[in-house]
């Protein structure tokens, strides 16, 4: 098999450029010693090359695309049983690995977002994330409260997250050209081990005061029908892109203490 064709449907975009598939593995730090890397959507290997030159971490390689699959164990027989057929949004990962694994991957534009919800399931296990996805997207994510970008996701995984971009790849060095630039981040496990609050309720929250982007918090956080004397507060006159996760975390606690 000399090539694996790109796949619309599967979000295939294949990157081509050496020098940035080295840099993108390069990014991984192993945070504690961490001795596996999970690669989602390997593709034709182009960062798996990268990956197996590096000793100190067992590469495992999952791919939802049989042809890519096919090209993997021809072209790196050497990871042997560590090639895995799968979805991994429908993926056991307790199954695959029974410690701690970084994960790593040109992640498909049209899943980043869940890729990063199941992450977010699995924090205990997943110190790291190092990831290329769309521009916009890795920008939301490492974005800063105040900003527009700033969302749902980028609260929800900076709270138990440092989040930091690294760099963009323009739409020339990949097969197809994307019509979008990419983003490379990392995603890195911080101290927090759980939230001083419903962590359901956390989520919920959160979702609902980015409900209307334009809308305050008071407008936003009717759904929980909280007394007048707690929305006269001033937070409730801020919009969510205001508050910070500690904002949240407090603000949480209040409408915990008041439903």
């Amino acid at each position: 098999m000399s090539k694996v064709s790109p796949k619309k449907h599967l979000g295939q975009h294949f990157l081509v450029d050496q020098n940035i598939a080295r840099k993108i593995v390069e990014q991984l730090t192993l945070p504690g010693g961490v001795a596996d890397v999970l690669e989602i959507g390997p593709g034709m290997g182009v960062l798996t090359q990268y990956m197996l030159e590096h000793k100190e971490y067992r590469t495992t390689v999952l791919d939802i695309d049989k042809e890519s699959i096919a090209y993997l164990q021809q072209h790196f027989p050497q990871l042997g049983d560590r090639i895995i057929s799968a979805d991994f949004l429908k993926t056991d990962l307790s199954k695959l690995f029974p410690g701690k694994f970084s994960i790593i991957g040109n992640f498909p534009y049209n899943i980043s977002s869940q890729i990063f919800f199941k992450v977010l399931e699995h924090r205990d296990v997943v110190p790291e994330v190092v990831c290329m996805i769309q521009k916009e997207v890795a920008e939301r994510l490492a974005s800063p409260p105040g900003n527009k970008a700033y969302g749902i996701l980028s609260v929800l995984l900076q709270a138990f997250y440092t989040i930091e971009y690294k760099f963009t790849v323009h739409e020339n060095v990949f097969h197809p050209p994307p019509k979008v630039k990419s983003g490379v981040i990392s995603v890195v496990r911080n101290d927090r081990q759980s939230l001083p609050c419903d962590e359901k309720l956390f989520f919920s929250v959160v979702k609902n005061s980015f409900g209307t982007r334009r809308k305050t918090l008071r407008n936003c956080l009717k759904t929980f029908n909280l007394p007048p004397e707690v929305t006269s507060q001033p937070v409730f006159d801020q919009r969510a892109e205001q508050l910070s996760v500690e904002d949240f975390i407090a603000l949480t606690q209040l409408v915990e203490q008041n439903i």
